[in-house]
């Protein structure tokens, strides 16, 4: 599937160890063209874990997708993408 020019909304939840691996996808889809809107649990927007802070995950997700995050319902619930992507999305 071609993603140029694609909305991409991506919400991301945690646990944190995984975002790492996110962010290199977030990046692979902006290379290729695709508009990613980010949105973010509140947890996962705001904890602080062993894994780093989410802040710093914050700052680097707004500043390789040129957007602010999303993390509220009231936000997300006006998001038009033409593809969604939760991430991780584990069976817990």
């Amino acid at each position: 599937m071609k993603i140029k020019g694609k909305k991409i909304a991506f919400g991301i939840t945690s646990p944190f160890y995984t975002f790492k691996y996110i962010i290199i996808e977030i990046e692979r889809i902006v290379k290729d063209g695709g508009i990613v809107i980010p949105i973010m649990s509140t947890y996962a927007y705001s904890a602080d874990t062993k894994y780093g802070k989410a802040k710093n995950f914050v700052n680097k997700i707004e500043n390789i997708t040129n957007r602010k995050i999303i993390n509220s319902v009231g936000e997300a619930e006006e998001v038009e993408a033409d593809i969604m992507v939760i991430a991780p999305c584990s069976r817990k």
